[in-house]
């Protein structure tokens, strides 16, 4: 008796959760070097199909499949969503960042990276606070308070995320530009030269994989 599955296709990261990217993140360093079981995870993480069932697809369904996941899957850089909504409550990104609550600061400080990892949610919530008021363009947020809560963003879409790391590898390309002529290499402050590097390698990473599989 044959059974039907339902295939869900993405074919953007605005429909794929930091959930799914990091378990797919996470599976296709460890299969790297197995080109057929890096296109197996995306299946599964991206399609939610199961893996006992690939091999039962016809060939032009598996090529399409495939070819629409990889459509997307290197397109990465992203505009910052001042405003998202989580669970019917609209947050905000810091509106100023110059003037963050100094808790803020030595919060995120504590990061070794700032990236799309597993501590990225943690990030994301001391970013994204729940709106307090709007007026036109201007608008304000609750006040930082210590509490980190990166589960909740664990379903908010991946080009929400990928949209605050772009903008926060701009602002630090620009301190390390500004940076340059006054400092050197080694005392850039906070490990700017190494989060760009790392945050450069992970979605060369991504975008690598298309050649590769």
């Amino acid at each position: 008796m044959n059974k039907e599955i339902e295939i869900k296709v993405p074919k953007e990261w605005s429909a794929v959760s930091l959930k799914d990217y990091l378990a797919l993140r996470k599976d296709m360093e460890t299969y790297k070097d197995e080109p057929e079981a890096v296109v197996a995870c995306m299946f599964h993480h991206l399609c939610h199909f199961p893996v006992d069932y690939l091999k039962g697809l016809d060939v032009e369904t598996y090529s399409a499949i495939k070819d629409d996941l990889l459509g997307f899957l290197g397109k990465t850089e992203q505009p910052l969503q001042r405003f998202i909504s989580i669970d019917g409550i609209e947050y905000g990104f810091e509106p100023d960042l110059s003037k963050i609550a100094y808790g803020a600061y030595v919060d995120i400080s504590k990061y070794d990276n700032i990236g799309i990892d597993e501590k990225w949610g943690d990030i994301m919530s001391i970013l994204y606070r729940p709106v307090i008021s709007k007026n036109k363009t201007l608008y304000s947020i609750k006040a930082y308070d210590g509490i980190i809560d990166g589960d909740k963003f664990l379903n908010v879409n991946m080009d929400v995320h990928f949209g605050t790391l772009f903008f926060l590898i701009s602002l630090l390309k620009d301190l390390l530009s500004c940076t340059l002529s006054s400092l050197k290499m080694e005392e850039l402050p906070i490990n700017i030269k190494s989060i760009l590097d790392a945050n450069g390698k992970a979605i060369a990473h991504l975008s690598n994989s298309q050649v590769i599989i």
